[in-house]
């Protein structure tokens, strides 16, 4: 990632440059679920089509994207944490679980501001992060040398395996209907906040310890993993792989483009961006990884300085001034995620919520230590100089901040709204306390922060 973002100063720079405004959204969301859940559902399911064609904006069966009726939204649907503990009493009806899509005749699809956030805007976050994942392969990158890379990714694998065997060991142990009614939520604790979590690590460790550098990597693989998981396991609907040919012609035409010598990153995102966007769509992935693909195509540098380095922000090729245009706005765009996501009842906490909690300060931490273990005694692999055990359990910790794609595909793995999502959005939510129990963690262990380095560049600790 180019940097920090570059507000204007003050207030709001502040919160920008500090991923905050998602905080912010998360925490409005949860006031006002807690306070007026109705007009809050009537507010994220209002059908924006609706304005154009004069009708009221709230149809008369459903509320586009989640496909349910205001009344499936008040306290009472919400604040049922029993029915999230025992099967699929606490959504609503079935027909209803379809969350970007019309139901299966192909009825109307009803704009929403859900729709718009999760499925249309949140395409440029994914495509950000793809950004992240593609320049770490070139040259300079954090992934592009497999020796130095070698036990971080083993270590990311740890990150992922761990959490999946907690989550779903503790629904198999919670008993009575808890494995069917969450097994499918397994992938919510894979998650890893890069932002957050790169926030914190500078606090404990310092801006130019190589646990930053790890973290980093780790974060990055876990992103890539992240992207795949949702494309492959949380479709929409049954894929319709003839619409992956659509996907196919939009690269096509966006190495066209980048032949042409187009530099413009408009020219890439109107145009093969849309189309590979609508081949999601309809293929039925995911439609916010949809701008994922055509992100190799833009024209870019040949090597990579590293995340958050801050002498990207000097690079103007079209891949880097796609991000430097976008970045500020994403982070509003995070904004309205956390919003339009994170309402749920305090009530809701139940067993989804313990599950992806465990999964996160349990399973993440102990999966990147035993995998880390594994890869220097097992397989005589090395840690950057500098780090011992103490940095590697507490930087574990860190990457349990799940929050943002933690949020994301709770709601891509449970479509229905309802007791169950809500307690397993808790859990995401909640995900932030891996960072006062990170920073204890690292006092306990001695752990105390570095000064940070000239260059501020955390990876060229580790080089």
């Amino acid at each position: 990632m180019s940097g920090h973002a570059q507000g204007k100063g003050g207030v709001i720079r502040f919160l920008v440059e500090n991923s905050l405004l998602l905080i912010i959204g998360a925490v409005a969301a949860l006031v006002w679920a807690n306070t007026d859940g109705h007009s809050y559902h009537e507010f994220i399911h209002f059908d924006l089509a609706a304005m154009v064609s004069g009708d009221d904006g709230h149809g008369d069966a459903g509320h586009g994207d989640d496909g349910h009726g205001a009344e499936d939204h008040g306290d009472a649907s919400h604040g049922d944490t029993a029915a999230a503990d025992h099967g699929d009493d606490g959504h609503a009806e079935a027909g209803h679980g379809d969350d970007s899509h019309a139901d299966g005749g192909g009825g109307h699809h009803g704009v929403t501001i859900h729709f718009l956030i999760n499925d249309v805007l949140m395409a440029l976050f994914f495509a950000i992060a793809g950004k992240e994942v593609w320049e770490s392969l070139l040259p300079g990158g954090a992934l592009a040398n497999p020796r130095k890379a070698a036990t971080p990714l083993l270590a990311t694998l740890g990150g992922i395996l761990g959490p999946v065997v907690v989550y779903l060991a503790g629904a198999a142990l919670a008993g009575g209907d808890a494995f069917a009614a969450f097994k499918n939520g397994w992938a919510v604790p894979c998650a890893t906040d890069i932002a957050f979590s790169y926030l914190v690590a500078r606090f404990i460790f310092g801006g130019s310890h190589p646990a930053i550098a790890f973290l980093l990597l780790l974060a990055i693989a876990d992103d890539a993993a992240g992207l795949i998981i949702l494309a492959i396991f949380y479709p929409t609907q049954a894929i319709e792989p003839m619409w992956f040919l659509l996907t196919l012609a939009a690269i096509a035409s966006a190495w066209a483009l980048q032949k042409m010598r187009v530099q413009s990153h408009w020219w890439y995102l109107l145009g093969p961006g849309v189309m590979c966007w609508f081949s999601f769509y309809f293929a039925h992935i995911h439609p916010a990884l949809g701008l994922v693909p055509i992100i190799p195509m833009l024209p870019h540098a040949q090597t990579d300085l590293g995340i958050f380095a801050r002498e990207e922000l000097n690079r103007d090729d079209t891949l880097n001034a796609f991000e430097h245009f976008w970045k500020v706005p994403v982070e509003y765009i995070l904004g309205l995620f956390g919003l339009v996501n994170a309402g749920v009842v305090l009530s809701s906490v139940g067993t989804g919520t313990w599950l992806v909690l465990a999964g996160l300060l349990i399973g993440k931490p102990v999966g990147i230590t035993l995998m880390t273990l594994l890869a220097e005694k097992g397989m005589k692999l090395q840690k950057p100089a500098g780090m011992d055990y103490r940095h590697v359990v507490t930087l574990g910790m860190v990457a349990g901040i799940g929050f943002t794609v933690a949020l994301f595909v709770s709601v891509a793995a449970f479509k229905e709204p309802g007791a169950i999502q809500d307690s397993v959005k808790m859990g995401a939510l909640l995900s932030f306390l891996a960072a006062p129990i990170a920073i204890a963690i690292g006092r306990g262990l001695g752990v105390r922060p570095e000064s940070d380095d000239a260059s501020g560049d955390p990876e060229a600790a580790a080089a």
